[in-house]
């Protein structure tokens, strides 16, 4: 253990022995005779960049990996796809009208509006009172995930095989072009999705049934190659491959390669930390990630990403229309609409905790505006969650509370079991996640074109 003093030692052995915070059983590195109700110490002078990085190695927390270099001319085609409305059924929303940049990814809104809103991020108006059903997570590194959506419906298993809603439309063909893991699958599916951005009626893709992913697909392709540029663009990014050739997994992988290419960010303050700069991280940050390395945050929030990967039931008030679940058909079962598995239900994938303070609000629905009112739902998550107040709530969504707590919390997760923390914990974990935004993601405005090859307007909050 060279350069570790005695102290910072004893300081570890006692940080382990703490990691059994608020927890109803011992983790992989605590003692199992320790008590299960046993609280956390407070943060001291006593924490050091030694102890805190031998707590995150604990917890398989790590630097995130540097990006692979994506040839230049797939991010040009990613980019002018995530932009352009070509891609949507009746040329009114792109990608990025619900991913926007000026939102750090997102659009400001607890649910989402796509085909048929107007306006832009937190003022866009839906189409009859319409919503999307699920908040719009962040494209922040998601080259490093393997489950993607909030019900992990595009995924990658242990043995390379990607599983989607579309199935076996989802050919060997097109599985072929993908470079970026399941990334270059998420781009499929946004497109043949109604509210998302096919539309209702008035254009050729609405027309088409909803199971029929293969020819939403190929009339994508169709508009896309009525414009010259458009396969010129495709051509470059893919040398010896013919347009006449490819299908919509193209542009979907060139979409994967763009947010690979621009929005993985692995300069946090965090990233320096775990490099070995004693002080990239403020005192209140240091201490902030002992607290969170101490508690069962880090169960489930851990690896590069802060995410496990998985599913979980945290006890978040459902909101909005729902996915058509339960006898109000305004439920969201989550996980199990996929797994089919009844023990999946309102099961929701952690999120990834990488510049988290820049990307409310929170939860599948978006049903907490702050991260600190997130947050502290985790503490009597029970009583939260039987307590919550809808008119914190935009008044749009008010009224779509659906009071499904006793179903909700009979599935929740056992890990938030007597998990109570006070006002100084859930500052110290604010101070933390504020070391896990990397001062790139703040302004991303320069990711966003001028004109796209279709010529529609491009949106500029």
């Amino acid at each position: 253990m060279r350069g570790i003093t005695r102290s910072t030692v004893a300081a570890i052995t006692a940080a382990l022995l703490a990691l059994t915070a608020c927890s109803e059983q011992p983790t992989e590195v605590s003692s199992p005779s320790l008590l299960a109700n046993r609280r956390p110490a407070p943060p001291s002078d006593g924490v050091t960049p030694q102890l805190v990085r031998q707590l995150a190695a604990q917890r398989g927390i790590g630097r995130l990996p540097q990006p692979p270099r994506v040839r230049p001319a797939l991010v040009r085609l990613g980019r002018a796809l995530a932009f352009d409305k070509i891609l949507s059924g009746n040329h009114d929303v792109a990608c990025t009208t619900c991913h926007l940049p000026a939102f750090e990814t997102g659009d400001g809104r607890s649910l989402s509006v796509g085909a048929g809103g107007t306006g832009l991020g937190p003022d866009r108006v839906p189409p009859n009172g319409a919503f999307i059903p699920r908040n719009a997570p962040p494209l922040f590194d998601l080259g490093s995930m393997r489950h993607l959506f909030w019900d992990g419906r595009v995924e990658i298993d242990s043995h390379g095989h990607f599983h989607t809603p579309a199935g076996r439309q989802v050919t060997r063909a097109m599985t072929r072009v993908f470079e970026f893991g399941p990334l270059s699958a998420q781009g499929m599916f946004p497109v043949t999705a109604r509210s998302e951005m096919r539309g209702q009626s008035g254009n050729e893709l609405a027309a088409i049934p909803d199971s029929d992913n293969t020819a939403i697909w190929a009339g994508l392709m169709r508009r896309l190659g009525r414009i010259p540029k458009y396969r010129e663009m495709f051509r470059e990014a893919y040398p010896g491959v013919r347009f006449e050739d490819m299908n919509f997994a193209y542009a979907s992988n060139a979409m994967a390669g763009f947010f690979v290419s621009r929005l993985t960010f692995t300069n946090s303050p965090w990233d320096r930390f775990l490099a070995g700069n004693d002080h990239a991280l403020t005192p209140q940050q240091l201490a902030g990630a002992q607290t969170f390395l101490t508690l069962k945050c880090s169960l489930c929030h851990n690896g590069a990403t802060l995410s496990d990967d998985k599913f979980h039931d945290v006890a978040v008030a459902q909101i909005g229309p729902g996915k058509g679940n339960g006898a109000s058909t305004r439920d969201d079962f989550g996980r199990m609409n996929i797994s089919g598995d009844e023990g999946d239900r309102y099961l929701f994938r952690t999120s990834p905790l990488r510049n988290v303070e820049l990307t409310g609000p929170y939860g599948h629905d978006g049903a907490y505006s702050t991260l600190r009112s997130f947050v502290e739902h985790y503490s009597d998550s029970d009583v939260k969650l039987n307590s919550f107040d809808p008119t914190t709530l935009d008044p749009s969504l008010q009224s779509t509370f659906l009071n499904n707590s006793n179903d909700v919390l009979a599935q929740r997760d056992t890990l938030l079991k007597g998990v109570v923390l006070t006002d100084s914990i859930v500052t110290n974990l604010m101070n933390y996640m504020t070391a896990l935004t990397d001062d790139r993601a703040r302004n991303l405005n320069g990711l966003v074109p001028r004109r796209v090859p279709s010529g529609l307007p491009v949106d500029h909050p």
